[in-house]
């Protein structure tokens, strides 16, 4: 398997970009999406089939992102740690991303809510609050620890306005660094067929 450090440094920031456009290219109101991250140069020796399935058929995008089926406990907000924590990788898999969409409020409104206790009530006065922006939000992160984000509002639904950045959604990263935890016993997101149980789930190229 080819070592997570021989990637070049812009990998991670191109697959995140790339996953990006292509989640937005589908609209909003859309599902949260997990992908697994694949070094090309790896599955195209290993998987060349499933490679040329996903558009892999050069390794000049260092990696391949894997769209994942179905996931244990599914990626709502108040279990979206919990799911996330019980997925452990197989070792073919260098990193991890995940798309998903939010509403968010400006700190003085978030800090006016904070004696709200249902996550149900807060959801509907969010969603109804006019100062509310819709986001999308894709965080990515290596096994070795690398980070990084994009956000996009839909106020602002451009490529050319889209926010990137290492430490632009921290809180997300870290909840999607749970999956490369050692923990025993936990389900391989990643199951089936492929590079060391990659899964055959299909992700484009865009």
């Amino acid at each position: 398997m080819e070592s997570v450090g021989t990637l070049p440094p812009d990998a991670l920031s191109r697959a995140v970009i790339e996953i990006e456009k292509h989640v937005s290219s589908a609209g909003w109101d859309q599902p949260a999406q997990l992908f697994a991250l694949v070094p090309t140069e790896e599955l195209l020796r290993a998987e060349p089939q499933l490679a040329a399935e996903l558009g892999a058929e050069d390794a000049s995008q260092p990696l391949t992102p894997v769209a994942q089926g179905e996931l244990p406990g599914g990626l709502e907000d108040d279990n979206l740690a919990e799911a996330l924590g019980r997925i452990e990788w197989p070792e073919g898999v260098a990193g991890a991303a995940l798309s998903i969409e939010r509403i968010v409020l400006p700190a003085s409104v978030e800090s006016g809510l904070s004696g709200v206790e249902s996550d149900a009530e807060l959801a509907q006065m969010a969603g109804s609050d006019p100062r509310r922006h819709e986001v999308r939000m894709v965080a990515a992160v290596l096994r070795e620890g690398a980070r990084f984000g994009a956000v996009r509002l839909r106020a602002h639904d451009q490529d050319s306005a889209v926010l990137t950045g290492a430490d632009l959604v921290p809180t997300l990263c870290e909840v999607l660094s749970l999956t490369f935890e050692p923990s025993a016993g936990r389900p391989s997101a990643a199951a089936g067929s492929g590079v060391d149980g990659m899964s055959d789930n299909e992700e484009k190229r865009p």
